[in-house]
């Protein structure tokens, strides 16, 4: 007599989970310019060119090792004022991936100076992302190239600016309607630095002595 299979085994497909290290050089055999890097915090990641995330996503997706089926959240921040070592002012995409395939996960970064902020659209790989860019292009001003409707999602679209910048001025009210609500404040802009003193004015040549007065005219 053979015992019963514990109730919901049958719906357990065998499980081919990939640790962090094994996915890492899967990919960078594929993709050389990426680099298995760790947070400050010691979680894993990979860091990818700009360039290439729509290569690595395609992969990341498609491999059949991989399978990361799944684009759980996609997110970006601000490295300004972020206590790192050398400091950076860069901003980051951040993409966290699971596979229901296979059960395991990984996260994905992308580094952009702040001055030229700009990721190629992953929406054509994983179609969620459609709206996870718009959140971060809005709040963060990371454009998303050829993203098929990047409009502002969280603010309105004649929004100025993208509050999740460190250096962001909140305005103090909007269209005419105050910001300010009770226990709410404003930090005031940096004082203007103060121009520097002129130097003393020179003081004025002494005058010549006026000609000596006499009665005769000067001996030849």
């Amino acid at each position: 007599m053979t015992s019963a299979a514990p109730a919901g085994s049958e719906l357990q497909a065998p499980s081919s989970k990939l640790d962090n290290a094994a996915i890492a050089e899967r990919v960078i055999a594929a993709h050389p310019t990426v680099a298995a890097r760790s947070s400050d915090n010691g979680q894993p990641y990979l860091l990818v060119p700009p360039a290439e995330i729509v290569r690595v996503a395609t992969l990341l997706r498609d491999d059949a090792a991989l399978r990361f089926d799944s684009l759980m959240d996609l997110t970006g921040w601000d490295l300004s004022k972020y206590p790192a070592t050398p400091p950076s002012s860069d901003l980051v995409v951040a993409y966290f991936l699971h596979s229901l395939a296979h059960r395991h996960h990984l996260t994905v970064k992308v580094q952009v100076p702040r001055e030229a902020a700009e990721v190629p659209t992953v929406s054509g790989v994983w179609a969620v992302a459609n709206y996870f860019e718009r959140e971060v292009w809005d709040l963060l001003g990371v454009r998303f190239a050829e993203h098929p409707n990047l409009k502002r999602i969280m603010t309105p679209d004649d929004w100025i600016g993208h509050p999740l910048r460190k250096d962001y001025a909140y305005p103090q009210s909007y269209n005419g309607v105050a910001h300010l609500r009770e226990g709410q404040r404003f930090e005031p802009p940096p004082a203007p630095k103060p121009a520097a003193a002129a130097p003393p004015a020179a003081p004025p040549a002494p005058r010549p002595p006026p000609p000596a007065s006499g009665g005769g005219a000067a001996a030849p």
